[in-house]
């Protein structure tokens, strides 16, 4: 099912072929370089399993994207709930991960915009996006997509030596 058409790209259902292409993204050490690690196979076809179950039970969730002109999939994004307990949950988060060769393209903002239009529809008030510090390309996206940073927080999910632990909290009411 597609949820929603932009000029360059389409956001829709999973596919059950999309599997093989996101555990190849997952285990590519530039999409992942500002995660704790790669995912292996069995960790992509969890993570793959919550996102069906969330669609399940909200009715959105983190949408696969392809690229309309070849219908190439190059990754997510979508809403998905924070999974983790802050000062700031329980809440929905706007994320986007994408192939390394679709980086630096405008494919996340451009999706992520429309999302935003979807957040708003299914009555979502507020939007939260965060990021490691130190992952300044993701940061750009929250700041060209409106949102607007609320603060830095320490990832409860992360050891206090990462040097991802420290990350950049930003917001957006619908």
């Amino acid at each position: 099912m597609t949820y929603i058409e932009t000029e360059r790209l389409i956001l829709r259902s999973w596919k059950q072929d999309d599997l093989p292409l996101f555990v190849a993204m997952n285990k590519d050490k530039r999409v992942m370089r500002y995660f704790p690690a790669t995912l292996n196979d069995s960790d992509t076809e969890a993570f793959y399993n919550r996102i069906q179950n969330e669609f399940n039970q909200n009715g959105w969730g983190l949408y696969a994207v392809e690229i309309k002109s070849t219908g190439e999939f190059i990754g997510y994004v979508g809403l998905h709930e924070i999974g983790f307990e802050a000062h700031f949950t329980p809440g929905v988060e706007i994320g986007w991960r994408l192939m390394a060769e679709h980086h630096n393209q405008g494919y996340a903002t451009e999706a992520a915009k429309s999302v935003i239009r979807l957040a708003k529809r299914y009555g979502i008030k507020r939007l939260y996006s965060f990021t490691a510090k130190i992952n300044a390309p993701s940061e750009r996206v929250m700041q060209k997509i409106g949102m607007v940073k609320a603060g830095e927080f320490d990832h409860p999910k992360l050891s206090n030596d990462s040097p991802l632990l420290t990350h950049v909290l930003y917001q957006l009411d619908t």
